[in-house]
């Protein structure tokens, strides 16, 4: 069984772009448990991780494909949390969202993204769904 940790930020297209990614694993016969994380920057109304829509979507679509889910949320800086969080819960891959980005910014992947490939030795799956634009909106 897949044992796979998906780190979720706000953006709904993104959050969907990594839930499609893993329901082609479930479709092609993969048993998975997943962990959804989302790490809080600042969150001074004391906000849960069941209130952020990606995540209660995401819930909702792995367990309607029969995932077994665990939600999960802290604080600090997300690249260090999600290794954290790998780390603890002995993860086979880590599932993060990516950007779209020019064809100079394609030399780079985001700094969270990159801090968490280059910080673990595990398998990082990296998905699509948002432009930099929106995501400065």
């Amino acid at each position: 069984m897949l044992r796979e940790l998906i780190a979720l930020d706000t953006p709904l297209p993104q959050a969907n772009a990594q839930i499609a990614a893993v329901e082609d694993m479930v479709q092609s016969g993969q048993e998975m448990e997943a962990y959804l994380l989302h790490v809080f920057g600042d969150n001074p109304e004391g906000a849960s991780v069941g209130q952020v829509e990606a995540v209660r979507e995401a819930k909702e679509h792995l367990e309607d494909l029969g995932v077994d889910v665990e939600l999960l949320e802290s604080s600090g800086a997300p690249a260090d949390e999600i290794l954290v969080y790998a780390e603890e819960y002995d993860v086979d891959q880590i599932c993060v969202g990516g950007r779209k980005r020019s064809p100079t910014g394609k030399a780079l992947f985001g700094s969270v993204t990159q801090e968490v490939i280059l910080g673990t030795n595990r398998p990082v799956l990296v998905c699509g769904g948002t432009t930099a634009e929106s995501d400065a909106e």
